[in-house]
């Protein structure tokens, strides 16, 4: 079993269900992700304090990570938190799911958060408040966090911090690690595409995308747009919602439908598909079986609220993925 690493943002989801009224009333763009200072956090607390609500550690590679070590695979995570009580969360919350050796920095900045605003639709709109996990630096980097892992996956929504996030892949790629990214949101890759572009040609072997990232990205239909993510990278995934997934090697292509559930909210589907996807991989299943197990672990999550699932449902999951990769 080959070993993953994941980079991200540590931050812990605030979950509200609120009307697409609420939504448009705070002037951002539904399905987004839009980065708010520590007012308007606060702000946006006390507009929906009467608002039902749950709380999860979470952040897409910290997702993509717990559903790896629930899976049974070997994985680990590096991120940036305050010392406050949400910082301790998080952190009890990593090792309670079995992730390995998580490695966290700390700040002075308070641990960051993100509001996740779920419309009656099950999308989501992300308010994000990064506190202390924008606040990795790329003196944080050493090539010795590398050592002993096979897989790096990155989340998108690090883009911003050019300097933190070249430096990550290219240690990872000197260290002979495989590079995996998720494209993370359309607005994330708006404002770094140039970026982004050179990234993915230079150091990506593998990246993840919706098809309104891959839109964004390519400016192409999703079979457009996984060519030229496949002449990019050595294995390009397009996720496109209840149709389901396709996914790129070389001459290998294949199109695997979702698994019918019942969707009460999408956060964390995206994370979930990556962390099933890379599960597989790293355990040496070919790659129509990476793509189905990734189909398997997005939809259960879809399921419920949040990016959390309960140990009853992985072993579910795992039943299913050991019953497919037997045929």
């Amino acid at each position: 079993m080959k070993k993953i690493l994941g980079l991200g943002n540590a931050l812990t989801d605030i979950l509200l269900h609120v009307s697409d009224e609420d939504v448009r009333s705070l002037g951002v763009s539904k399905g987004g992700m839009h980065l708010i200072s520590f007012d308007q956090a606060l702000s946006l607390q006390q507009q929906f304090s009467l608002v039902r609500r749950s709380m999860i550690a979470g952040g897409s590679a910290a997702n993509t990570v717990n559903a790896i070590a629930a899976l049974g695979g070997k994985a680990s995570f590096v991120g940036k938190l305050g010392e406050d009580e949400i910082g301790q969360f998080f952190r009890q919350d990593m090792v309670k799911n079995g992730v390995e050796n998580p490695r966290f920095f700390t700040s002075e900045l308070i641990s960051g958060c993100c509001t996740v605003l779920i419309t009656p639709d099950s999308e989501r709109t992300m308010c994000t408040y990064l506190g202390a996990a924008a606040n990795m630096t790329p003196e944080d980097i050493t090539p010795g966090m590398f050592t002993g892992y096979d897989i790096f996956h990155v989340e998108g929504y690090i883009l911003q911090n050019h300097e933190l996030i070249e430096k990550a892949i290219r240690l990872a790629k000197e260290a002979g690690l495989k590079v995996s990214i998720d494209l993370a949101s359309y607005t994330v890759i708006n404002e770094n595409k140039e970026f982004l572009t050179e990234l993915v040609k230079n150091y990506v072997d593998i990246v993840f995308a919706n098809e309104d990232e891959a839109l964004a990205y390519t400016g192409l239909d999703p079979e457009g747009a996984l060519r030229v993510l496949a002449d990019q990278c050595e294995i390009a995934i397009v996720k496109i919602g209840s149709r389901g997934s396709m996914v790129m090697r070389g001459d290998e292509n294949y199109r695997v439908p979702a698994v019918g559930t019942k969707c009460v909210d999408t956060t964390g589907a995206g994370d979930y598909y990556a962390g099933g996807f890379l599960y597989a991989l790293a355990s040496g299943q070919n790659l129509l079986d990476c793509a189905r197990i990734g189909t398997i672990t997005a939809g259960r999550v879809c399921e419920v609220v949040g990016a959390k699932l309960t140990d009853e449902t992985w072993q579910e999951i795992k039943g299913l993925t050991a019953l497919m990769t037997l045929h």
